[in-house]
């Protein structure tokens, strides 16, 4: 079964009965044709008709072709058809202005009809290609909104995947020293918390955006992922390290920082691996130059690795061990603000102290369902007072 051919509508607009009636003779064997003697009633038609092609004659009482051209090409937008522009006039600057309102082709009277019908059907075969042309595209915009779709629900399964499995493996390394504890739930939290508050100060206002806030969030759980590598009589004696012990135990922030960088490799760019892995190895230096691994003094330790700092230090202080109690809030607060310009960066405590009630929240929120954290104890860096 054949596919009857497209309608093809043409519209004649003249003045003149006989010039119309000469036209439609010759297109109504293979199009429907409509006629309109002035501009004013060609535009009525076509507010409830599109034609695929209109002649156009130029003088005509009222408004005349070049106006109607340019209108009829107006109201109809990427649905405007093919406008042949009729004329008894040869000169080129009436062509050139009919070609600036729009016309698509220019046709000088008397015309010879062979001509004449060949030209117009050129016209509806490019009138039907722009057509097919332009559902193409509608069809290839529609398909690549359905396709960017399905990509950003991929790229959202991916991070989702990746999350559950960074989070995992930050779990497994936290499992060797800790029991049932929320810590890397907590810092986290905290870090995120203490970023958003820093934002606020203008040296970190454009270095802290949207990027480096989600980034610090999926890698700072990952701080501690050197743990898998120390050993488990150093890493879960129920007491205080040795010195000896205590280098040992340093050495998980290299190891961390191993780790993550050989996963960097494997990717393109890193992502926010390279964060991980920038926190891990540098997450223990002092801003005085006293922490390790390398010693690095102030602004040289790099800002993810300063937040994290305070936001593992609370925690840690805060979390009950075996030998010693969980320090209150107030008194961990106090510790660290002490702690401003020698150990801690001194942007990082103010934009601490700016957020402690978030941190009270958040503690309480995620709140360890048992209280005791099991491992040795590696804060060596300060002399921790005693609590009561």
């Amino acid at each position: 079964m054949h596919a009857s051919p497209p309608t093809r509508n043409v519209l004649i607009v003249d003045d003149d009965p006989a010039i119309r009636q000469f036209f439609g003779a010759l297109l109504s064997r293979t199009s429907t044709v409509r006629e309109a003697s002035d501009a004013d009633e060609a535009l009525e038609i076509i507010k409830h008709w599109t034609p695929d092609v209109v002649l156009l004659d130029i003088v005509m009482p009222g408004m005349d072709g070049y106006e109607a051209c340019q209108r009829l090409k107006a109201c109809l937008g990427a649905d405007a058809p093919q406008v042949i522009m009729v004329s008894g006039r040869s000169e080129e600057a009436g062509m050139a202005k009919a070609f600036e309102m729009g016309a698509d082709d220019y046709l000088v009277k008397p015309v010879d009809h062979v001509e004449f019908c060949s030209r117009v059907d050129l016209h509806f075969r490019l009138r039907e290609s722009r057509t097919a042309t332009v559902e193409l595209q509608r069809q290839v915009d529609s398909n690549h909104q359905k396709l960017k779709q399905i990509l950003v629900e991929r790229a959202e399964q991916i991070v989702a995947i990746q999350d559950v499995a960074v989070f995992t493996l930050a779990k497994v390394a936290e499992s060797r020293d800790n029991d049932t504890g929320q810590h890397i739930v907590r810092l986290r939290e905290y870090a995120q918390r203490l970023a958003i508050e820093l934002k606020q100060d203008e040296p970190y206002t454009l270095v802290i955006n949207e990027a480096f806030l989600a980034d610090l969030y999926r890698s700072s759980p990952l701080h501690d992922i050197g743990k898998v590598g120390i050993p488990d009589a150093i890493l879960l004696k129920p007491g205080r390290l040795t010195p000896s012990e205590f280098e040992t135990m340093k050495r998980h922030a290299v190891i961390g920082a191993n780790i993550l960088h050989e996963a960097v490799m494997q990717t393109k760019g890193g992502g926010f691996l390279a964060m991980a892995a920038t926190i891990a190895q540098f997450h223990h230096e002092r801003w005085d130059g006293q922490g390790y691994p390398a010693g690095l003094i102030g602004e040289e330790i790099p800002l993810p690795a300063r937040i994290v700092s305070v936001a593992d230090v609370y925690d840690a202080l805060t979390s009950e061990r075996p030998y010693k109690k969980a320090w209150t809030p107030a008194e961990a607060k106090d510790l660290i603000q002490k702690g401003a310009g020698t150990q801690f960066d001194p942007a990082v405590v103010a934009a601490f102290e700016r957020c402690f009630d978030d941190f009270l929240r958040l503690q309480e929120r995620y709140a360890d369902q048992e209280a005791v954290v099991t491992g040795a104890m590696t804060f060596m860096e300060f002399d921790l007072p005693e609590t009561t």
